[in-house]
């Protein structure tokens, strides 16, 4: 078996982390103040993917991980990504 490795972040790594998550935060209530139509949930949802990716790389530490499992979480992503186009297609031609 292979012998499992710890790996072990630094206070700095997690506060760029933090202090890049504020910002997308506050991002994203700054959109919900403009008038987007649609586009204003397309781009909160493209926020929270950013998001969603930058915990997982950092917190879950998924940069440290095997190639396989890299592409499992990026064909979630995919599948994801293809349902909420799909939505969006239905929603555009009602």
């Amino acid at each position: 078996m292979k012998k499992e490795e710890v790996h072990i972040s630094s206070y700095t790594s997690h506060a760029y982390v933090l202090i890049i998550l504020l910002i997308l935060t506050s991002v994203s209530v700054l959109i919900t103040g403009w008038h987007l139509g649609a586009y204003s949930a397309a781009i909160a949802l493209l926020i929270a993917s950013v998001k969603v990716w930058t915990v997982l790389a950092n917190f879950m530490h998924l940069r440290f991980e095997s190639l396989f499992l890299k592409l499992l979480v990026a064909g979630v992503f995919v599948l994801f990504a293809l349902v909420i186009i799909i939505t969006f297609i239905d929603y555009f031609l009602r």
